[in-house]
């Protein structure tokens, strides 16, 4: 933080002490947090709690454990919150693909505000839809499920049939709704980042469980020492190659306009644009995994169907075609999300054209837009690559581990890029209370000097 301008350690602390409004907006942040929390922890109605204690391994591995990791737990538990924000997602995928390829929405995207609005909303509706389609499907695929629990088989659900389903589906609309808005109440009362922030706190939740249960399986004999020994190397060395790549930037060269100085001489001011070198950040791999969860939502509603047996079979973590797959998705949600969304490189170089900024080397405009581009299609194919090793590595190394739970490596990413966000946004707070509690003691100095200067001696 020294860094950034905000001092010592000791000035850090007492901007800390001072940061009243910081304060608060954190408090709400871990509020929210809490209330996501209870949320994992309530069941679904209709679903006996007795035997999902006995189903609960069927929900955490595979394809399940990744919906069960995104959810913070609340898909093994069956919980109102079992399908998370990712309705909410898959919408914004969806329209954000249909804004760059059908003429009104791209119409909205320009419209500014109004626009963004417009789009939003439509997001919403849709996030409607697709939770109450995917809760049905959930509720389809768990009604005739069952368990042995003391010796006698048992169904998870007490009462099946279309009434548990139709509950179950608005159930869980309700509960994705609900965290749809209170990732927008982060954004606004909060510190910003809200539904990657719910992401982050289900992962955050679900490790120590993990930890404990790999603890537990080692001194049983279930896994070997050396394995328990590597998952934490690799943990470690994933965190720092990760913090590396995401705190990586390519700085780009600014040059202004000389001005007239003192005694005839001229002066010219340089400065640098920085380029993340994963301008999509986290969005690529959330994107890939929302998409991947589809098919097995499809699949539920007919758990016994040749398709159901198909989706089983091949689009698990750990399979070539799920690999191959989730691959795909993420280098073109790369580039997708870079193009649309994260930089615009003709905007940008409009703006250095009207600050009258240039490139050294480079003309003004066209010349310049199209150097940005270059450079941000090269960084994107660098970070492309990055999150696809960072996601299918881990996938590939847990199919052979035969762990009975789910570890990816999209959990390790969201979890180390949300709070190098995080620790930025908070880092830019205090920058900007630092500078208006300078401003303000210059203020009342001024001010001081006017009264002093006014007051004449007899």
């Amino acid at each position: 933080m020294a860094q950034l301008g905000l001092g010592s350690q000791a000035e850090i602390a007492e901007l800390l002490t001072k940061a009243k409004g910081l304060h608060m907006r954190i408090l709400f942040v871990l509020f929210a947090f809490v209330v996501y929390r209870l949320g994992t922890h309530i069941p679904l109605p209709g679903v006996d709690v007795a035997v999902l204690a006995s189903y609960q391994q069927n929900l955490q591995s595979g394809l399940f454990g990744l919906f069960n990791m995104f959810s913070g737990g609340a898909f093994s538990r069956m919980a109102v919150f079992a399908l998370n924000i990712m309705p909410y997602i898959t919408a914004s995928i969806i329209i954000q693909l249909l804004s760059s390829t059908y003429p009104a929405l791209a119409e909205l995207k320009k419209e500014g505000e109004v626009g963004r609005r417009k789009i939003n909303q439509y997001t919403r509706y849709l996030t409607v839809v697709l939770a109450f389609v995917q809760g049905f499907g959930l509720a389809s695929g768990i009604q005739y499920q069952t368990a042995i629990v003391n010796g006698e088989v048992m169904n998870l659900v007490t009462n099946p049939g279309l009434a548990f389903q139709l509950q179950t589906a608005l159930t869980i609309t309700t509960g994705t709704m609900f965290l749809m808005w209170l990732g927008e109440q982060i954004n606004v009362r909060g510190i910003g980042n809200g539904i990657s922030l719910l992401i982050f706190a289900g992962i955050v939740a679900t490790m120590p469980a993990s930890v404990i249960q790999i603890f537990e399986l080692a001194r049983t004999g279930s896994i070997s020492e050396l394995l328990v020994f590597a998952i934490a190397v690799g943990a470690i060395i994933g965190i720092f190659f990760i913090t590396f790549m995401e705190t990586a930037t390519r700085r780009i060269a600014i040059q202004y306009p000389k001005r007239q100085g003192m005694f005839g001489a001229t002066t010219s001011d340089s400065n640098h644009l920085p380029l993340k070198l994963n301008l999509a950040g986290v969005i690529p791999p959330i994107f890939a995994s929302a998409l991947l969860m589809v098919p097995v939502t499809m699949a539920s509603y007919a758990p016994e169907s040749a398709w159901a047996q198909f989706i089983g079979a091949w689009l698990t973590p750990g399979k070539p075609m799920y690999i191959a797959l989730f691959v795909s998705m993420i280098i073109f949600f790369a580039f997708f999300y870079v193009a649309t969304v994260s930089f615009n490189a003709e905007e940008t170089a409009d703006n250095l054209k009207k600050s009258g900024a240039f490139i050294p080397g480079i003309r003004p405009g066209a010349s310049t837009a199209n150097y940005l581009d270059s450079v941000a299609t090269r960084l994107t194919t660098i970070g492309a690559l990055y999150l696809a090793f960072i996601c299918a590595v881990p996938d590939l190394l847990h199919q052979d581990a035969t762990l009975p739970f789910y570890i990816g490596g999209t959990s390790l990413l969201i979890i180390v890029s949300v709070t190098i966000d995080t620790v930025s946004r908070i880092q830019s707070a205090l920058i900007a209370q630092k500078y208006e509690s300078l401003l303000k003691k210059s203020s009342l100095k001024g001010k001081g000097g006017l009264v002093r200067s006014s007051v004449r001696k007899p």
